[in-house]
């Protein structure tokens, strides 16, 4: 099997592929001290609990000293096998047509991958993780740009800290849109603030792409809110992961 790992700045996502089907998956906290022999135990203890037996490894991350850690666990630990990182030299197979692609996203890159796989262009893909990353991709599969905005968590954390009466909520849908209580007022925020958010970004994306064939919602926090939102055609939480494979198979022959 594949082992897929998406390392991003919260989380780290793990799933395994037999073929296109994914099998296991694992969400994990992202910790960036986290030592190669921390990483390789781990990762040991998760794919042994499942008896999942790898061929080969694909990896991103958005997060440079977890990068370093995982390169030298993979090399330490499952050093015969074939690895793809996804990074600056790696085929992708995907344009970056904009000013500066070193500064692209390595999860931005494989998401506009796997959309224009999936779903075709123009595209856009709303990533909900610690940034909403809204990602234009074209009729040709490229990756035009797109928005960068604070994330959910972030901005109830920001407001928390900042806001003498305020406090951390539980990030669910309330019972109505004008809240009666602290609790209810903050989450009607969240859930309505950021769908009001999403829809106007996105409204914004497609009048200058001339219309989407899809929009897709990935990243942990996307059940939060894309059920109030009105742009979203797809949910699908693993399309990185998708990707990734999608770059293994490009660079290793299977």
């Amino acid at each position: 099997m594949l082992l897929t790992i998406d390392i991003g700045n919260t989380n780290t996502v793990l799933a395994t592929f037999e073929g296109d089907k994914i099998v296991h998956s694992w969400r994990v906290k992202t910790d960036s001290r986290s030592t190669a022999d921390e990483l390789g135990l781990m990762f040991r203890g998760l794919l042994a609990g499942d008896q999942v037996e790898i061929s080969g490894v694909a990896a991103c991350s958005t997060v440079p000293a977890a990068l370093r850690s995982l390169r030298t666990m993979l090399s330490r630990y499952y050093g015969g096998l074939p690895t793809v990182i996804v990074e600056p030299g790696v085929k992708t197979g995907v344009q970056l047509a904009i000013d500066n692609p070193k500064e692209v996203g390595s999860d931005r890159v494989v998401n506009t991958l796997a959309a224009y796989q999936l779903f075709g262009g123009p595209a856009i893909v709303v990533d909900f993780g610690t940034s909403t990353n809204f990602d234009a991709v074209s009729s040709r599969g490229e990756f035009l740009g797109g928005v960068l905005a604070p994330g959910i968590e972030i901005s109830v954390d920001a407001l928390a800290a900042r806001a003498a009466q305020l406090r951390k909520v539980e990030l669910v849908k309330p019972p109505r849109v004008i809240g009666k209580n602290t609790v209810e007022c903050l989450q009607s925020g969240v859930v309505y603030g950021f769908a009001g958010q999403v829809d106007g970004i996105v409204h914004r994306m497609i009048e200058e792409l001339g219309g989407v064939t899809a929009v897709i919602a990935t990243g942990g926090l996307a059940p939060i809110v894309i059920g109030e939102c009105k742009t979203i055609t797809h949910h699908e939480p693993m399309i990185t992961l998708i990707g990734l494979r999608m770059v293994y198979e490009r660079n290793v022959a299977l």
